[in-house]
């Protein structure tokens, strides 16, 4: 509940992540996005989207950030072990829809 209440007022989405998923990570949601942002400049952005997932074999958080001013979204993994950014993509509106799909 305070993980909600804090992300409420902070303005940016919880992590979705199968409880499974979760257990196996070595840093926290918050932890990931602030070095997500921090790669990114840190200013007029804001996390549209976060989730933990695996992809290629490795256990990433993965925020869709968008930049004010800017169409499209960065989507920016994170490692889920280290901490380390280990991607970043910029995605326009068309990409999204096709990940969705």
């Amino acid at each position: 509940m305070t993980a909600l209440i804090a992300a409420l007022l902070l303005g940016s989405p919880l992590c979705k992540a199968a409880p499974a998923l979760q257990a196996k990570t070595k840093i926290t949601c918050a932890a990931a996005r602030k070095s997500a942002l921090a790669k990114l400049g840190g200013k007029n952005l804001k996390v549209k989207s976060a989730e933990l997932e695996e992809e290629g074999g490795k256990l990433v958080y993965s925020f869709d950030v968008k930049r004010k001013g800017m169409p499209g979204v960065d989507e920016v993994q994170v490692d889920a072990l280290t901490g380390e950014v280990s991607a970043v993509k910029h995605e326009t509106a068309k990409d999204e829809a096709k990940e969705k799909d």
